[in-house]
């Protein structure tokens, strides 16, 4: 439904990822004619990536953490700039099977998509790896969707 949405209305997306790895922009991509709307993503695995390539500032990760509503909006609106995109979707998250050595629980997923303004929200998956990164990769294409 989503991909004839923004067809027709000749929309632009791009996807920041971090704990998905590249998920989302595979779910935008799985179709015929996703170049008419689909630009490219970024995996940002590392601070130094969503830092130095998304923008993301770092008093934002020290003040918020890596895995925050934040963190995920700024990520979303830095791949827009990046890619020139009118939409961004972004993820950043824990999938585990090990945490970061903060208090958030593991499968703990902020998605946030951003289109000159930005809404954002925290999910918590469970199962395995894989099974957290795809149901995150999911939920942001049902954002997507409902947007």
């Amino acid at each position: 439904m989503w991909r004839r949405s923004m067809c027709r209305a000749r929309l632009t997306i791009a996807a920041a990822e971090s704990c998905t790895g590249g998920l989302i922009a595979a779910g935008l991509t799985a179709h015929p004619g996703a170049s008419e709307y689909f630009l490219g993503g970024v995996v940002a695995y590392s601070r130094e990536v969503k830092v130095n390539v998304l923008g993301v500032p770092e008093d934002v990760i020290d003040r918020y953490g890596m895995v925050s509503e934040e963190v995920a909006l700024v990520m979303a609106r830095g791949i827009c700039k990046l890619t020139g995109a009118e939409i961004g979707i972004a993820a950043t998250g824990l999938a585990g099977p090990d945490g970061d050595g903060s208090d958030i629980p593991v499968g703990t997923v902020c998605i946030a998509l951003y289109n000159g303004s930005g809404t954002a929200q925290t999910h918590l998956f469970t199962g395995t790896r894989e099974q957290v990164r795809q149901a995150a990769a999911k939920k942001a294409l049902e954002m997507l969707n409902l947007y």
